[in-house]
């Protein structure tokens, strides 16, 4: 068997063992009844077992498809039958090599993570932060699509409706990670449309930005609480009215770095500690990768994209019913289904599009 046909390189085939060497353990510790005691690492371990599976089923397709054909070939010498068995048994080899190939991108480390989804309002003032609050029901409603479970981090209304930021996480129910779908939405996100406001019926373009995190657990980030300045604050609604009579607001100041994060949403100071906590964690962790993925010159930048805010990447136009994806592309005249949550096609788009991306740089 020659490894330049399984993977293209020595490199590549030494990736490809040492992924079947990990799916493999991976087997022997889900079958021992004392992993799933920890439900939070069983499902860690299935998750990246179930992302494995692909690979592994490839490479026994091949191999499976390797020894038919050499055993067609040296039978059609005695019986011409089999030679047309073996033309077809050919055609199907490159084409199990080519997706073995593709599976052995290396893969994003962040991919079978859940995310914290934060949609901030920006140019536009009122009409921005109902855009907003239009962007957060689009996501709410994939999610529902896609069977994930979502909770509100914080949130922070604005006086005319929508929000001015309002932050999410959303978790897998099963071995799906949520990385891997939504680690493009990251970006500027463009609305055109006649405000609300706006007596002339005049088209008025608003800009939200949106940050895509992936959750981090206490495993990947370390948080010193010497690090930490934590504030206290009292919960207010639109307009200013109080909605809670304690101190229960909490602001956190991560002193090292500068990153503040605060949550407001829960009754219980304890409770928003733990949710500010979390955006935080993530918010780390997504500078630590940025930072990795800057040392390593472009190989990760279409991710290092997905935190910069400053990217305008879709435009929603209202009156021709359009989205519009600038990074590949994507247009569609659906924009309704797109706001109630059918955004696959346009997240197919970008994956496919970043998969070509790596291929190409592989090659």
């Amino acid at each position: 068997m020659s490894s330049s046909t399984d993977a293209g390189s020595g490199g590549a085939s030494d990736r490809l063992s040492g992924l079947l060497a990990e799916h493999a353990a991976l087997e022997t510790e889900l079958a021992d009844p004392a992993v799933h005691a920890d439900a939070s690492r069983a499902r860690r371990l299935g998750r990246r077992y179930a992302q494995l599976a692909p690979l592994v089923e490839t490479k026994r397709a091949l191999d499976a498809v390797r020894d038919d054909l050499a055993a067609a070939r040296e039978l059609a010498d005695e019986d011409a039958s089999f030679a047309a068995e073996a033309a077809a048994l050919e055609q199907r080899v490159p084409e199990l090599e080519e997706r073995l190939r593709s599976l052995l991108i290396p893969e994003d480390p962040d991919d079978d993570k859940d995310v914290i989804l934060e949609i901030k309002a920006g140019e536009g003032g009122a009409e921005s932060a109902l855009f907003a609050g239009d962007l957060l029901r689009m996501y709410l409603r994939y999610a529902e699509r896609r069977g994930w479970a979502t909770e509100v981090l914080d949130a922070v209304p604005a006086d005319l409706g929508g929000y001015k930021d309002v932050a999410i996480a959303v978790k897998s129910r099963g071995d799906e990670g949520i990385w891997s779908r939504l680690k493009f939405e990251g970006g500027v996100h463009r609305v055109q449309r006649v405000p609300v406001t706006e007596s002339q019926g005049r088209i008025h373009t608003s800009a939200v930005g949106v940050l895509v995190l992936p959750e981090a657990e206490e495993v990947d980030v370390t948080v010193d609480p010497n690090d930490l300045r934590i504030d206290v604050f009292r919960s207010s609604g639109p307009g200013g009215q109080s909605v809670n009579t304690t101190d229960s607001a909490v602001r956190i100041t991560h002193l090292p770095t500068g990153i503040v994060v605060s949550s407001q949403n829960e009754k219980s100071q304890l409770q928003n500690r733990e949710s500010a906590l979390r955006v935080l964690r993530s918010r780390l962790l997504a500078a630590a990768r940025e930072e990795a993925a800057a040392a390593a010159s472009d190989q990760r930048r279409s991710q290092v994209r997905t935190v910069d805010r400053s990217e305008r990447v879709r435009t929603y136009n209202f009156p021709e019913s359009r989205i519009s994806d600038h990074r590949v592309g994507f247009k569609a005249h659906n924009l309704d289904q797109v706001l109630d949550g059918e955004l696959d096609p346009v997240i197919d788009a970008l994956t496919r599009a970043h998969t070509a991306e790596l291929l190409s740089a592989g090659s």
